[in-house]
């Protein structure tokens, strides 16, 4: 059965909901990453109580991520590759922040959610009221550059955790009473 049904989006509404959700994330990353650069060495420290070894790799590389990631979503520039290393980042922060507990146990803190927005930027693309598209003419990639790219996320950070932390990312184990 076929259906009638035509979709139909507005692509200013649409451009202008991308910019929004594009700088909301954005901002939150740059946040998150200057509170550490203000802080580096209690972030180091803190990483490395964590398990995290070399311990200022790891701040270093965190800290980069969110305040370059972070900037380019906010001006929608190189959008793929920073939705793609912000989505990393916030992977291995949902993963530390539930550490010790079952992968589970608390999913919808503020670095999962900030995953799911690079992700949707990521897929969506930048929009019309971006750098990409008025240097190159390309508020959204081809599929097969988010696709790679998100797998490429996924992998950076679970091998960033398996070679940093020396663990499971999603610690599978069951929560103790």
């Amino acid at each position: 059965m076929e259906d009638d049904i035509e979709i139909r989006t507005n692509p200013a509404t649409s451009d202008f909901g991308v910019l929004v959700l594009r700088v909301g994330a954005g901002a939150a990353v740059i946040q998150a990453g200057a509170l550490k650069a203000v802080d580096f060495g209690t972030v180091a420290d803190y990483m490395s109580q964590g398990g995290w070894s070399p311990a200022m790799v790891a701040a270093i590389m965190v800290t980069a991520t969110e305040l370059l990631g972070g900037l380019a979503l906010v001006l929608g520039i190189l959008t793929p590759l920073a939705a793609c290393g912000v989505t990393a980042a916030m992977l291995c922060a949902w993963a530390a922040n539930v550490a010790g507990d079952a992968f589970w146990a608390n999913p919808f803190n503020v670095p999962f959610l900030l995953a799911i927005a690079a992700i949707a930027v990521l897929f969506t693309g930048a929009g019309r009221f971006s750098l990409d598209q008025l240097l190159w003419l390309r508020a959204q990639w081809p599929t097969v550059i988010p696709v790679a790219l998100l797998i490429l996320a996924i992998g950076a950070a679970v091998a960033t955790w398996w070679l940093l932390n020396g663990g499971n990312p999603l610690h599978l184990t069951k929560p103790t009473a």
